[in-house]
């Protein structure tokens, strides 16, 4: 096993479905670091509103994705628990609830299920699948 704080390069997918039917896949580059019991992966990628740096925290039942620059959001995860959230965008701050179904890691998969709630009105069941693996360059 690598030193825990090692941070390593690594190339990213992150695929995104929706209710089963609409899906987004994103290939970036990025770090993936592991600390005290956690694993961190953190990618930027580039919208039309800008850039944006995303950082995956995921641990035993829990996981956390923070964004941050153009687009400003916080969605954390717990197992079957219900958690508060935030989706910051120019108009105004949302507030999101996410409620796991399932959340999984293992080497280069983080794997979550949820249901996702915007503003108290729900916008459907949603699967992130990031796969990673080192960058070889």
């Amino acid at each position: 096993m690598r030193l825990a704080n090692h941070e390593i390069p690594v190339k990213i997918k992150v695929k995104t479905t929706i209710d089963e039917q609409e899906t987004f896949e994103l290939t970036v580059f990025g770090r993936y670091h592991q600390k005290e019991g956690a694993s961190f992966l953190q990618y930027e990628e580039v919208l039309e509103e800008g850039s944006v740096r995303t950082i995956v925290k995921v641990a035993e039942d829990e996981a956390l994705i923070l964004r941050g620059g153009a687009v400003k959001m916080r969605l954390p995860f717990r197992l079957h628990k219900k958690m508060r959230g935030s989706y910051e965008m120019p108009f105004g701050t949302f507030e999101t609830l996410t409620m796991a179904k399932k959340i999984e890691h293992s080497d280069g998969l983080i794997d979550i299920l949820y249901d996702f709630t915007m503003q108290g009105s729900p916008a459907g069941t949603y699967h992130l699948e990031i796969t990673f693996q080192e960058d070889q360059k």
